[in-house]
């Protein structure tokens, strides 16, 4: 398509996520809201505020008259691969929210379905484009080699979270191991390399839903990093990404840590992007260790960020920060995970 035209983009859910998305493609200069597609009549007035088009579904939406180019799924964890391939199947460039499907084998199927289309499938890891994230990447070459991580993830969902019309997310394809560990696991992969072995004890459950409610996980990277990663959405904790970088507007920040890095020449915790290193070459425990507190630039915001950058991937101009194989990728560790809770011993990937 022409680099000076608009990309027009469609938004496919209007739950929690989608209207945020919808004012990321509003805010870039080179896309425009095509439309929302939402069966809930309640939609309309969402899409009167946006100014945009409302179809009830895909079929509806691809048979009018003003086809977009592309669309954003945001919808329950098990529709994705559904709604994603019959948007391909249409003629759309996708980017579909996390997870890219909830078992392996439909998320093959969609990767499949793009690249005999020949068309674009990016999957929304937004936090890749997360002002810590970035400037984390940049600075672990100052660790030295790494050699162990450690992660939490550790908050408190009301019931009314799980409370229709989002009650989908009681089922066991909507655990906190798919919808929040998951965002975890991509960045433990963008900062990392491939996870290979996983091991998991899962925490008791309070509210007796299919879904999973955390664990404590043990990690092995290919590169030979060890890892352990604390989950839990039943606990009363400032612990979280969400919480640490006041990513979400809805969850108070607090600026607590969630990731520390170990290396040969230094450790780092994150957000507080506080260094640790000895003041000389000497390296000892009896040596008085130096604390840096690292400035982290101001980027913009993660959606607006990923939305940009998935039209510069519709023109050519970039390739996907996040493809259809890196969404995969953080799929199978997850599933993984899930089934060394259920068998308590190790799982390889």
């Amino acid at each position: 398509m022409s680099n000076s035209k608009p990309v027009r983009i469609a938004i496919v859910g209007t739950g929690l996520i989608g209207p945020r998305h919808a004012e990321a493609v509003l805010k870039d200069p080179d896309a425009e809201l095509a439309c929302i597609v939402d069966p809930n009549p309640v939609v309309e007035a969402v899409a009167d505020r946006l100014k945009c088009p409302w179809y009830r579904s895909v079929e509806e939406m691809l048979a009018s008259p003003a086809k977009p180019d592309a669309a954003m799924v945001c919808t329950p964890n098990h529709t994705h691969v559904s709604l994603s391939k019959e948007l391909l199947e249409g003629g759309l460039h996708v980017l579909c929210e996390k997870p890219i499907s909830v078992d392996i084998g439909s998320g093959q199927e969609l990767i499949k379905c793009a690249k005999a289309r020949k068309l674009k499938l990016m999957i929304g890891h937004h936090r890749r484009f997360n002002r810590y994230v970035v400037t984390t990447k940049k600075l672990l070459p100052s660790l030295g080699r790494i050699i162990a991580i450690n992660g939490l993830w550790t908050m408190y969902k009301p019931t009314e979270y799980f409370d229709p019309p989002t009650e989908w997310r009681r089922l066991d394809s909507a655990g906190v191991v798919f919808i929040n560990l998951i965002h975890e696991i991509d960045i433990l992969h963008h900062l990392f390399g491939p996870i290979v072995r996983v091991y998991a004890e899962k925490t008791v459950s309070q509210r007796g839903y299919l879904a999973d409610e955390g664990a404590a996980i043990t990690l092995k990277f290919a590169s030979g990093i060890v890892g352990t990663f604390l989950l839990s959405d039943a606990v009363v904790s400032p612990h979280s990404f969400e919480s640490g970088t006041g990513e979400n507007p809805m969850i108070p920040e607090v600026g607590q840590d969630f990731y520390r890095i170990f290396g040969s020449e230094g450790s780092l915790s994150v957000p507080d992007m506080t260094m640790w290193k000895y003041p000389s070459s000497t390296r000892s425990w009896t040596e008085k260790l130096d604390r840096e507190n690292l400035e982290v630039p101001g980027m913009g915001i993660p959606f607006e960020l990923q939305m940009s950058h998935f039209v510069k991937v519709i023109k050519g101009q970039e390739e996907p920060s996040c493809s259809g194989i890196d969404g995969l990728r953080a799929l199978a560790v997850c599933e993984a995970i899930k089934k060394a809770m259920e068998v308590s011993k190790p799982v390889d990937i």
